[in-house]
């Protein structure tokens, strides 16, 4: 296979991982809201599981989350902001919790688990 037609490979299958992602959106979408409107989180539909779990996931505000800083040195480790490095930051108790809320938003994230029986 030559580069030309690797890179054109490459080319469709993003065009149809694009596409697949925003079938599998609308589908999952739809999934959940059915769920929610039958008041479960677990149910058999056909020969299949289908499990929803909500998860709070944390977002933070760069511009809230560097004046909440103790310190302004403490940005450069942090440089864009990334939970992780966040996370490892609090553990190593040169953050609290406290400091960096004012920047944080949480935003609750229904998960979608789809098995065979």
């Amino acid at each position: 296979m030559g580069m030309e037609q690797k890179v054109q490979t490459y080319f469709e299958l993003k065009q149809q991982q694009k596409e697949i992602e925003q079938r599998l959106s609308v589908l999952r979408d739809e999934i959940v809201g059915y769920c929610e409107e039958q008041g479960v989180y677990e149910t058999q539909v056909g020969g299949y599981t289908v499990k929803t779990v909500l998860q709070h996931r944390k977002e933070y505000d760069d511009q809230k989350l560097y004046a909440s800083l103790p310190d302004p040195d403490i940005w450069r480790l942090l440089s864009k902001v990334d939970s992780h490095k966040l996370k490892s930051l609090i553990k190593l108790n040169i953050l609290t919790e406290e400091q960096i809320s004012p920047a944080c938003t949480v935003k609750p994230v229904t998960l979608l688990q789809v098995d065979k029986l």
